[in-house]
């Protein structure tokens, strides 16, 4: 298959952060895209199946004949969550997957594409990741996104089923003001005069991909990336305390930082090989003060400001 097909895809999940990026990626590569969420598209030109996809009538109004290629982004991603409540995340997580996954073999979907993460593979301390490390989650919600995979690998396997699977490094960019992740933490504590919290030194390494690098990811794997895992990164991995002197420049904030002790179990570092995905032909486009810039537009009272009173001028 290849972009130019006009295919018929799927996203579940498609409302949320990524969902949107990844929906308008596709348009743009010429699909013809549906969608399924518990809220409806912002979009009205994507048709939007409203549900919880724990519903198998959700999931069978979904997945239809004639639907070429899935997205599977519908997941619930919370570690503390999972830890919390984990029977539910993993209904959410894999029993969700299984019952996308009959209905894709009944209906003669081609593609299976999952939205995964490193998380599947643990702490590996300050190693690299890769695809060839082992399975070996330490939480809950891993462990549900190791399941996914495996089944994504057995219906590859017995059925023909394409399954490339996106192991996600941290997503960040436009729309996800709602988020508590450090990016979205360091913009509002910069919207509002706040500061935030940094663990320990700040030397910890984490990798950042910024959204639209990674609907453009995903837009490649429906279009004809192979079955299994591909780490989807930024260019490299950044500490804490470069995180946060980005967003100081981006947003002209002091921002002060609160040293707090550093919390037992914390990654000391995520650093990912993209090696396979640079051999799919995709490299991440955004650099850092690039993606921090686009999401800082979220978040700036001025850039808000200007936006509402432009909305309250329409006729």
């Amino acid at each position: 298959m290849s972009a130019g097909d006009g295919l018929h895809v799927l996203v579940t999940g498609a409302s949320g952060f990524i969902g949107r990026h990844v929906v308008a990626q596709l348009q743009r590569e010429g699909h013809r895209v549906s969608a399924v969420d518990r809220v409806a598209h912002p979009d009205p030109e994507v048709p939007t199946v409203v549900g919880d996809l724990l519903d198998a009538e959700v999931r069978e109004r979904a997945v239809v004949p004639g639907v070429d290629a899935v997205v599977h982004l519908a997941a619930i991603t919370s570690v503390l969550g999972s830890i919390e409540q984990p029977a539910l995340v993993h209904a959410t997580n894999v029993e969700t997957t299984a019952g996308l996954l009959e209905l894709a073999r009944q209906h003669g979907v081609g593609a299976f594409v999952l939205a995964s993460t490193n998380a599947v593979v643990g702490d590996v301390g300050t190693g690299t990741i890769t695809e060839a490390l082992p399975l070996a989650p330490l939480t809950p919600y891993g462990a549900t996104k190791a399941a996914a995979e495996m089944l994504l690998h057995g219906y590859a396997g017995s059925f023909g089923l394409r399954a490339p699977m996106l192991r996600l490094t941290n997503v960040y960019g436009p729309g996800m003001g709602h988020k508590d992740s450090f990016v979205p933490r360091l913009l509002r504590a910069a919207a509002t005069g706040g500061g935030v919290q940094v663990f320990g030194d700040g030397e910890q390494r984490r990798d950042l991909v910024h959204v639209a690098d990674v609907a453009r990811a995903m837009a490649m794997a429906v279009a004809g990336w192979p079955t299994g895992p591909v780490i989807i990164g930024g260019a490299r991995s950044y500490t804490v305390n470069e995180i946060v002197a980005v967003a100081r420049e981006v947003t002209g904030a002091p921002i002060p930082a609160e040293r707090v002790p550093a919390r037992a179990g914390e990654m000391p570092a995520v650093v990912v090989d993209v090696g396979r995905a640079r051999g799919l032909g995709f490299e991440a486009g955004t650099t850092l003060v690039e993606g921090v810039r686009s999401a800082w537009a979220d978040f700036d009272p001025a850039a808000v400001g200007s936006a509402q009173e432009r909305a309250g001028a329409r006729p």
